[in-house]
């Protein structure tokens, strides 16, 4: 396929992988606010072996060419779980990179269609990725400030791109920085009612915990899927997903960053996880673990962390929620990442309908919304 001596080719050979995880890393070279993708992380995305999604995935990554020179990417992806789940006929884009030329990104979201339209889809969609754990959402607002290892950083003309290709936004993320000036005294005194009221308890995991931290990050995922059921677009993770969740992130996780509550019985009825901010290591490794990317990312975690922690998502079970339930295991959270000397916590996406989420916040002073992104859609 080919506009204006532009050609997309659909990616076969390790070479061409190579390229189309590299080229983020390259459009983005010495960008103060953009995190590079890890190049492996790019790669293994693609291939079965590492990556479980692919067991009820479609996909295919695609590379656009200029005189031989790669201009832009994208990846092709058919979630049969989530179409079937969500009723619809839907090819996702994502990866999706390019150079501030019309007829690039018009050629990469028109191989897209027709990968999709050969497979029976009959509508396009994204960016999103394989599941809602690989980063989705366009930005459309907040271009001068540093991303987040979780979040999709763009130039702000990616966005304008879309309108004039005739996608419409489909769904909408807000992010918020929350400042860690004082601590929510409200919060915790509604903490401390609803676990009264409804008989729960809090656990929070200690350092040598390692085996109970893995049973837990079960439990948790499986928590996710209940309780994220009814976000856009939401695909459930597989019982293999969360086992490779569990294997990969449990050893990176601190554990005084995650607080869990328990019913009477034990059972898991909430659970938040916060993580270090490692956006500015990722930065220094610009897409490389090696020779010296994994000691950037290990010190930001471990020895010179960032003042910044990023809230990774909080899970309520659905009969829980409502309930005030969610602002349980901040009030242990709170404390602890103040002690350890957080300035400014940052939120994932959040879908701006989700009031459920959204409401948490109100308990802090000084909120505010920083970011926006977008997914946007047409028909094909």
């Amino acid at each position: 396929m080919s506009d204006d001596n532009i050609s997309v080719i659909a990616v076969r050979t390790a070479r061409d992988l190579r390229r189309f995880a590299r080229f983020n890393v390259q459009l983005y070279r010495n960008h103060p606010y953009a995190v590079p993708d890890l190049i492996s992380d790019t790669k293994n995305s693609f291939k079965p072996k590492r990556n479980a999604a692919l067991e009820f995935c479609e996909a295919q990554p695609f590379i656009a060419l200029k005189d031989g020179k790669v201009v832009g990417r994208v990846a092709a992806i058919i979630n049969c779980k989530a179409n079937e789940a969500w009723k619809v006929k839907t090819v996702r884009f994502g990866w999706i990179d390019f150079i501030d030329d019309i007829n690039v990104s018009r050629a990469l979201l028109d191989a897209v269609s027709a990968w999709g339209k050969e497979r029976g889809m009959d509508r396009l969609e994204g960016p999103f990725g394989f599941t809602d754990f690989d980063p989705e959402g366009m930005l459309t607002e907040g271009f001068d400030l540093m991303g987040t290892m979780a979040t999709i950083y763009n130039y702000p003309y990616y966005p304008k791109h879309m309108e004039q290709l005739g996608l419409k936004p489909s769904a909408e993320w807000v992010e918020r920085h929350i400042p860690y000036n004082t601590l929510p005294e409200k919060m915790e005194r509604i903490g401390k009612i609803v676990l009264d009221r409804y008989n729960l308890h809090i656990d929070k995991l200690e350092h040598s915990k390692s085996v109970e931290a893995k049973k837990y990050a079960h439990k948790l995922f499986h928590l996710v899927n209940e309780a994220f059921a009814p976000l856009y677009g939401y695909s459930a993770f597989s019982d293999k997903q969360i086992e490779d969740f569990a294997r990969k992130f449990v050893p990176l996780l601190d554990k005084r960053f995650a607080a869990f509550v328990l019913d009477k019985d034990d059972n898991l009825v909430a659970g938040a996880l916060t993580m270090t901010s490692i956006a500015r290591a990722l930065q220094k490794a610009q897409g490389r673990l090696f020779p010296l990317g994994w000691w950037h990312i290990i010190n930001a975690l471990k020895f010179k962390r960032d003042n910044i922690v990023e809230f990774l998502f909080i899970a309520v079970k659905p009969e829980y929620q409502n309930k005030g339930i969610n602002a349980v295991p901040f009030t242990i959270l709170n404390p602890t990442l103040v002690e350890l000397g957080y300035k400014l916590a940052e939120t994932n996406p959040e879908l701006v309908d989700n009031t459920k989420v959204q409401s948490q916040w109100s308990y802090y002073e000084g909120v505010k919304i920083v970011r926006r992104r977008a997914v946007f859609f047409k028909p094909i």
